[in-house]
């Protein structure tokens, strides 16, 4: 019993806007070097490393994800989408690098702080809350990990932005040289505690755990309370790339059963694991045996 379903039009849309997001990215980073340099500012130098990096680590993924989009083959029978993950990982990694290498340079700049231009802070602020919130909001609710960490990342720079307005916005009306690098403390130290928050997801995944939200036990408990069902074993849920989960088991049955019986067990079963939302199923049955050296019967179906 075997049916399939192919769902590539939100992957499509998923690559589509990071791509988007990394022209923005990339194109604001060098006018962000341009500016930083024009205005003497080392918060907005310190960002725009920082987009910098998030440009390159957006490309990667980008790539990665169109990667990601080819079917399975005799060398990667689940398919590509785990070379998206790969993206999500190094994209948090260089996230965390970069804001820990600003971080450094913020703090020497804390013993010799430097005058800016408040003008210029404020006009490059704007411009970046636009751009950076126009990406943001492309991949704000698709469900990929890859997506998502990106997201963060354009979040992460509105809210930066947000804090170099105020700077510009201040320094318009009073001298604070050593808020400059204070804010580009702040935001160094928000970057790299909320890119190892995003990066726990991904390593969950990479590690096989239980998607978030699926219950094992409950899940064992309405498979064993199907009639028919004597007992179920090595049942184990995973995640191919945090969007599209996997789950397979042994369901123990009478000996004595039909080939009807066994038939609407199956579709029982399947039913079950309708409920999670999983990509993919492979449930076996095992006629009268906990150690399956009689099965018999194996099912696996796609699911939506």
């Amino acid at each position: 019993m075997t049916s399939h379903s192919h769902p590539h039009h939100h992957h499509h849309d998923t690559t589509g806007n990071i791509r988007v997001a990394f022209l923005l990215n990339f194109g604001f980073a060098l006018l962000e070097i341009v500016g930083g340099l024009l205005t003497n500012s080392i918060a907005i130098l310190s960002d725009a490393l920082h987009d910098l990096g998030d440009s390159l680590s957006i490309g990667l993924s980008w790539l990665l994800n169109r990667y990601s989009e080819r079917t399975g083959d005799a060398q990667f029978s689940y398919g590509y989408r785990r070379f998206a993950l790969v993206g999500a990982l190094l994209n948090g990694l260089i996230l965390i690098v970069g804001a820990a290498f600003v971080l450094s340079q913020a703090i020497q700049r804390l013993s010799e702080p430097e005058p800016i231009v408040p003008g210029g802070v404020v006009a490059l602020a704007i411009v970046g809350i636009a751009v950076n919130g126009y990406a943001a909001l492309r991949l704000h609710r698709t469900e990929s990990l890859n997506a998502r960490v990106i997201s963060w990342h354009l979040v992460e720079d509105v809210l930066g932005w947000c804090a170099i307005l105020l700077l510009g916005v201040v320094s318009l009306v009073a001298e604070v040289p050593v808020l400059d690098p204070l804010i580009s403390i702040g935001i160094s130290v928000l970057i790299i505690v909320n890119g190892v928050r995003q990066l726990v997801p991904v390593i969950r995944v990479f590690l096989q755990a239980a998607p978030p939200g699926v219950d094992l036990e409950s899940l064992q408990m309405e498979l064993d309370a199907i009639d028919g069902v004597e007992s179920v074993h090595d049942l184990r849920v995973w995640s191919l790339d945090g969007e599209h989960h996997v789950l397979t088991a042994h369901l123990v049955i009478s000996e004595r059963s039909t080939v009807e019986q066994q038939q609407r067990i199956l579709e029982l079963a399947h039913a079950v694991a309708r409920k999670i939302h999983l990509q993919e199923a492979a449930i076996q049955i095992d006629l009268g045996c906990d150690g399956c050296a009689s099965a018999v019967t194996q099912a696996q179906a796609r699911i939506v």
